[in-house]
């Protein structure tokens, strides 16, 4: 049986657009290449990021292609659609509270209200990151187990408190999301 035409399509989109991004927008958008090195210092460079975002979307138009050469490759219905609408809302959701928590709370609970200056400085730099990422892991468990559970929370809250420590502590000049473009 012949792959439906609409899974090949979406496969060489996401191919053609990752192809794109990495070979155009990540050099031409950064400043420094995926590693870079500074007076004997190697470090995480701008590219490193966004490159492996897209490296990770062209693997995912690969195995789309590999898996539309199945032939019982289900077509794409409504309830696709909507799955990924409210999946994009609820990430979107996420990102905007992982964005606005650090700069609220700084506001609510400082003289000086501004985020800008605290971002580097602990529990601010956390706050977003831990509320929204956190939360986003524990609603996409959530969402998956078809219940809200203390499992899936204290899994949402492990991760990123893991990341913290791998990254954050790790790393001295990086600065956890969202804070860099704070």
């Amino acid at each position: 049986m012949k792959a439906p035409k609409q899974t090949v399509l979406l496969a060489a989109f996401i191919l053609i657009l990752a192809a794109l991004a990495l070979l155009l927008w990540v050099p031409n958008d950064t400043v420094s290449g995926y590693i870079q090195a500074r007076r004997g210092r190697v470090s995480i460079g701008d590219a490193m990021a966004p490159g492996l975002a897209f490296g990770l979307m062209a693997l995912s138009g690969l195995l789309i292609l590999l898996k539309a050469r199945e032939p019982e490759t289900a077509r794409l219905t409504r309830h696709d659609v909507i799955f990924v609408a409210a999946l994009i809302l609820l990430v979107a959701v996420f990102f905007a509270l992982m964005r606005y928590t650090g700069p609220l709370l700084a506001a609510l609970f400082t003289e000086a209200g501004d985020y800008r200056v605290l971002r580097d400085t602990v529990p601010w730099k956390h706050a977003g990151f831990v509320l929204g990422g956190g939360g986003l892991v524990a609603a996409l468990i959530s969402w998956m187990e078809g219940r809200i559970s203390l499992k899936a929370a204290l899994i949402g809250l492990v991760t990123t408190l893991v990341l913290i420590g791998v990254f954050d502590l790790a790393v001295d000049d990086l600065l956890l999301p969202p804070n860099g473009d704070v």
